[in-house]
């Protein structure tokens, strides 16, 4: 069954939205954004989140310092690399610390390159989002499906674009384990909790 991680959480309404729909995963973003939160606003929400429920931070091209700080603080599950983070410097994060890599999505020959990241140890999922030259993420829009191939060594989470109308395509046609969605379960740039109970029950009885 194909997991959901709702993104962008950033109020004390989300968390409760989300405990009680029951995602299987959320995000904070720590990376220039207008869903940006702070270290201090992460932990306190991060606090309040059911413990069944894991949390996924988001960095884009960020020290690997403040990385692990913040992992430790706000006591995160798992490492989200949305920029244009090498092998050398995934290697250089610790072990006991779960990444996932994003890889932003033109042409097929980007997902040669996210399988190639699927092969390091310490990557323990490949997400796949579109590319955009104004932003690393958040922005609402989709690529073409069709060119990913599942030959990943890893789990695979699809994002970009996706809400309530796409989602039963993009999962019959990628296949992924893990459905991520911002901007899709919205209104005004705020999240909307029956956008939120209605993607996440499509999904489930998919």
């Amino acid at each position: 069954m194909t997991k959901v991680k709702i993104c962008g959480l950033k109020r004390e309404e989300d968390i409760k939205y989300i405990n009680e729909i029951k995602s299987d995963y959320i995000g904070f973003i720590f990376a220039k954004s207008s869903r940006k939160v702070s270290i201090d606003q992460a932990k306190a929400l991060n606090e309040l989140l059911d413990i069944d429920i894991q949390s996924v931070g988001v960095f884009v091209n960020e020290n690997i310092e403040n990385i692990i700080r913040t992992y430790e603080e706000v006591k995160l599950d798992i490492v989200q690399l949305h920029g244009d983070e090498s092998i050398d410097y995934i290697e250089e994060i610790p072990e006991y610390i779960d990444i996932w890599k994003a890889i932003r999505v033109k042409d097929e020959s980007d997902i040669e390159r996210a399988q190639m990241y699927s092969r390091i140890s310490k990557v323990k999922g490949i997400l796949l989002d579109a590319y955009s030259e104004k932003a690393y993420g958040g922005l609402g829009i989709s690529f073409n499906w069709n060119i990913i191939k599942r030959n990943f060594e890893k789990p695979l989470i699809l994002a970009g674009g996706i809400d309530i109308n796409n989602v039963e395509e993009a999962i019959r046609i990628v296949e992924p384990d893990i459905i991520d969605v911002s901007s899709g379960v919205e209104i005004n740039k705020v999240k909307d909790y029956n956008k939120i109970r209605e993607f996440v029950q499509k999904v489930r009885k998919i």
